[in-house]
């Protein structure tokens, strides 16, 4: 008789203990999911898609995100092709300032330092890259700097007697012959500039309208590119600096100059990350790897420098 009155104490006690063991297990998970990072981000404001982007990240980016706050365009930065992660506090100051512009914009500007005034924030280029040296409004050469391998442009493709690295005369060589080819004759108007050269140059335009204009359409002394003896002008015959877009010459260029290593430096709509003008004479050499890549993508050769060389992405 008494082991059957202790058998309802038996289920009494294990339903007790199921019950506890089952607190605990919803109490454990609780605690895992108030640690977990889908909590913390959720509790920052962020909705369950841009948790899910966010997530994609590493480690280290999560746990830098979890220290800012709710950002509505931090999910659209991250799903951007060029984004850097270094550059997040710059994004979003810029997006804040910049509230109407599509993320893409907001990455470019930032990645080629655009967020910067132009000549603020300045640094000595790495000469290193050869064919790939960056020289444009935030980089710069020293009053020295000066190739090694320049070499005279015969009067045969040039108007007057310019200057050019020995490698790039060769490609250009190759190009003007394709070109003769098709009947286009291209001309280089301009190679290779000093620095002396281009402070005369660039000071006389700013006497002429202002600093301002000047900046727009010349580089101040030591940020030409000019002066790496990678770039030129290029003309044709009959033709202008106002007037070259309109020509068979440069329809030709823009379909074929990435074959011989050119790009052209400053397109069309691309001013705020260039900070020049529609130049539609300017080409830089790049090699025929670089150029054919910049075309493709359809990005200016600031954009490409600061994703795929300064951060060797792929």
């Amino acid at each position: 008789m008494k082991k059957r009155r202790i058998k309802p104490i038996v289920w009494v006690i294990s339903g007790i203990a199921l019950v506890v063991i089952v607190g605990i297990v919803i109490l454990i998970g609780q605690i895992r999911y108030r640690n977990s990072v889908p909590y913390k981000l959720k509790t920052l404001g962020y909705t369950t898609e841009e948790v899910k982007v966010i997530e994609t990240r590493s480690k280290t980016e999560i746990d830098k995100i979890l220290k800012l706050k709710y950002s509505k365009s931090l999910s659209s930065l991250l799903q951007e092709k060029y984004f850097i992660f270094d550059n997040l506090d710059r994004y979003l100051a810029y997006q804040e300032k910049n509230a109407k512009e599509k993320a893409s914009h907001v990455v470019s500007m930032v990645n080629v330092h655009a967020d910067y005034e132009f000549y603020t924030n300045t640094k000595e280029t790495d000469t290193s890259k050869g064919n790939l040296i960056l020289v444009n409004k935030y980089n710069r050469l020293t009053e020295k700097f000066q190739p090694d391998d320049l070499v005279d442009i015969s009067n045969q493709y040039a108007y007057g007697t310019p200057e050019i690295r020995d490698e790039v005369y060769k490609q250009f060589r190759s190009m003007f012959n394709a070109a003769k080819k098709d009947n286009i004759t291209l001309i280089i108007t301009s190679g290779y500039r000093d620095y002396a050269f281009q402070e005369n140059l660039w000071n006389k335009y700013s006497d002429q309208k202002g600093e301002e204009w000047a900046d727009s359409i010349a580089a101040r002394a030591g940020f030409s590119e000019h002066q790496t003896g990678l770039s030129m002008d290029i003309l044709t015959y009959n033709s202008t600096l106002d007037t070259f877009e309109q020509t068979d010459a440069f329809k030709w260029l823009s379909e074929n100059a990435h074959k011989y290593g050119f790009i052209l430096r400053y397109p069309k709509d691309k001013e705020e990350i260039t900070g020049y003008s529609y130049e539609s004479w300017h080409y830089r050499y790049v090699g025929v790897e670089v150029a054919t890549k910049v075309k493709e993508l359809g990005i200016t050769f600031d954009e490409y420098y600061a994703y795929f060389i300064a951060q060797n992405k792929k």
